[in-house]
């Protein structure tokens, strides 16, 4: 966290209204001031309004403490009391950012482990108030094809610009992927690369300082003397910048590239110009930014072939109909993966509650990948998901008595009831069963809160379609 003298504390000067706010007005911000010619960029950085809208930003992603333990919440007092102290040692280049702390996470395709670099909440601020200030000054000079961590600019974007290439007649994707990117930035090319876009020293001191801040691990700090560990708000821009040489370099050759952050697919008409397109990529990138292609994952394929394109859990097919996006295999298959987790019958929760988490997951997921082309296949997963459902609840009834009970209340004869209610068929035969269906139906499960995905999915498409 800050050192000891910067803990003192100050008096409370915000009013009711400023409650929620975490900055510091600093003398004379209102008109960035010239410094040697060039505009003083630190103190917009500082200023009050921004870092009160950095701090609801990070306040907003609710992210995990850094080493000092310290949560979102508890920062917010923290920066009120210290804020005077803690603007004036930035102002002065006194103020020394914690290491961060380190945390592995699996990769989504189970092919090891992405490391995260998590600072602490107040380093978190002011690098995103740094962020918020870099952003206009370096969007102007990213390319079209540079789609990640952008305003305005997605991955279901970047996609359908594959697509739109593949219509064109580039029927051949270089995949490059890059071996630890975030890791592995060269700190000496992109301090110079930020230097020539910004002229106040102090921030691009700033700058070095996170970049060499240092990674905590087990209790012991490391030192970085290269990368930008993912994790701080700061991150994705620097990675973009590093790379936007790379996206210049492709456009002046006439490549057609689309990256996003360190996904990148590059596109060609015949495999040989993708082969010859590989080896002029792993030049560049090794020679002038110092990255590391990783030579198995990186390869050439055919933009169609479902089982070896994969950029951003798309994939495309093509039909009678022209080319179309679809969902990875890989991408469905993790998706039912967890489906299936979260409908588990031994998790003893509420079958509302379970509806719940299903309704949670399954609308981010459409929400990612409603431009592919997957309608039946969701209607498949409805039906599987109902039956699902419909197994949960008949084994949250467990003794018979409780299901003839149950069975009885919905509507089923007697007999029946009794007949079922007392059966030693597995649960999912049950679940599929007439008698099942017709008691526990779709409208009731809607009722209970089963949500119809397929209807969200049909209402995104149409939207994408038609905008």
């Amino acid at each position: 966290m800050m050192k000891a003298e910067y803990r003192k504390g100050c008096p409370q000067r915000d009013s009711v209204e400023h409650e929620e706010h975490a900055g510091a007005r600093s003398a004379g911000t209102r008109e960035s001031r010239e410094r040697d010619g060039a505009i003083d960029l630190l103190e917009r950085i500082l200023d009050r309004d921004n870092l009160n809208k950095a701090y609801k930003q990070v306040k907003r992603k609710h992210g995990a403490p850094g080493i000092d333990g310290m949560t979102v919440e508890e920062a917010l007092p923290w920066l009120r009391e210290n804020r005077d102290e803690l603007m004036q040692s930035i102002r002065y280049g006194r103020y020394k950012p914690s290491p961060v702390r380190r945390k592995e996470i699996p990769k989504p395709d189970g092919s090891g482990v992405r490391k995260l670099g998590i600072p602490t909440v107040v380093d978190r601020v002011i690098q995103q108030a740094i962020a918020q200030q870099l952003h206009p000054l370096f969007e102007p000079l990213f390319s079209d094809g540079s789609y990640g961590y952008r305003l305005g600019r997605s991955a279901q974007q970047a996609i359908g610009q594959v697509k739109a290439y593949a219509e064109q007649g580039y029927g051949h994707a270089v995949e490059i992927d890059l071996s630890k990117y975030f890791d592995t930035l060269n700190h000496e090319l992109l301090m110079n690369l930020l230097r020539k876009q910004i002229h106040d020293k102090r921030v691009t001191d700033l700058i070095k300082k996170y970049l060499k801040s240092g990674v905590m691990e087990n209790g012991v700090r490391h030192e970085t003397e290269e990368g930008s560990p993912q994790g701080g708000p700061l991150s994705p821009l620097l990675a973009n910048i590093y790379l936007n040489e790379f996206d210049q370099e492709m456009e002046r050759r006439g490549v057609n590239v689309i990256r996003y952050a360190d996904d990148i697919v590059a596109l060609a008409k015949s495999k040989r110009a993708a082969t010859r397109l590989l080896e002029s990529c792993r030049t560049y990138l090794e020679n002038k930014l110092r990255l590391k292609l990783n030579t198995q994952k990186s390869k050439v394929v055919s933009v169609v072939a479902q089982k070896h394109f994969k950029f951003l859990g798309f994939a495309l097919g093509k039909n009678g109909s022209g080319v179309y996006i679809r969902a990875h295999p890989q991408s469905l298959a993790k998706a039912k993966r967890k489906l299936k987790e979260l409908t588990s019958r031994s998790q003893g929760r509420n079958a509302r509650q379970v509806m719940e988490n299903v309704k949670v997951y399954i609308r981010g997921w459409i929400g990612y990948f409603y431009v592919a082309d997957m309608k039946r296949i969701l209607q498949s997963w409805n039906e599987w998901l109902r039956r699902r459902m419909r197994m949960y609840i008949w084994k949250q009834w467990k003794k018979p008595r409780t299901k003839v009970q149950n069975l009885r209340k919905l509507g089923v004869p007697e007999w029946q009831a009794y007949q079922w209610g007392n059966t030693r068929l597995g649960y999912w035969r049950i679940a599929g069963s007439a008698v099942l269906n017709r008691s526990v139906t779709n409208e009731r499960l809607i009722q209970a809160g089963y949500y119809d995905f397929p209807a969200q999915y049909e209402r995104l498409r149409q939207l994408h379609l038609n905008g």
